[in-house]
């Protein structure tokens, strides 16, 4: 059905442009782990990739408030947009938890679940890369990320589970607990998003 609706292109160039910077995001996250040697600088520049997710999200809600014809559902377009913001806003929030809460290093655990926030965020462009043409693949892509969500879910349990064995500083306790949640919680995000990807396929089917 795609492809007989009238299209405003401009829309999916727009997510394209949105799920690139979220990878940019992503990618500093996981850099900033690995090479944990300047961790406000590099939160910073996670920052700057932030302000730009909201810039683009604010510019594909003003196109959208001025589009007569859209290529797929207003309600859908703005669900995405505003998902796929949550996930940088939480790539933003877990890198600021690193400096906040002075962490000294990361634990394998972290470095792990910034990896599963990455694979999900690439799997989402992939997602997102084939809106306005074959829908057929987001299917999987969606399935996908529902499995990189179950993975980092586990890990983070996991990671809990061995603090509250292990810790006996408190103050250690509920700061990486918390960082562990913020981190999960990126991956949530991604299968909001996949899911509303999902809708639009069956909607269009």
């Amino acid at each position: 059905m795609f492809g007989l609706m009238p299209k405003e292109e401009k829309f999916f160039a727009m997510f394209r442009e949105m799920s690139h910077n979220i990878i940019e995001g992503a990618q500093l996250l996981k850099d900033m782990l690995d090479n944990f040697d300047d961790p406000v600088a590099s939160q910073r520049k996670i920052k700057d990739v932030e302000h730009k997710g909201d810039t683009i999200t604010h510019d594909i809600i003003k196109k959208l408030n001025k589009s007569f014809i859209t290529p797929f559902d207003r309600e859908d377009i703005y669900a995405l947009s505003a998902a796929l913001d949550d996930i940088l806003d939480l790539i933003d929030a877990s890198a600021q938890r690193f400096v906040m809460y002075n962490v000294e290093k990361p634990t394998p655990e972290s470095k792990e679940l910034a990896f599963l926030i990455l694979k999900a965020c690439q799997t989402i462009d992939k997602t997102v890369a084939v809106l306005g043409g074959k829908l057929e693949p987001i299917s999987a892509y969606c399935i996908e990320v529902n499995a990189l969500e179950n993975e980092a879910d586990r890990v983070c349990r996991e990671a809990i589970s061995r603090l509250f064995a292990e810790e006996k500083d408190p103050i250690q306790l509920i700061k990486w607990k918390e960082i562990y949640e913020t981190l999960e919680t990126a991956t949530d995000k991604c299968e909001d998003a996949a899911n509303i990807l999902e809708s639009v396929v069956v909607k269009n089917a």
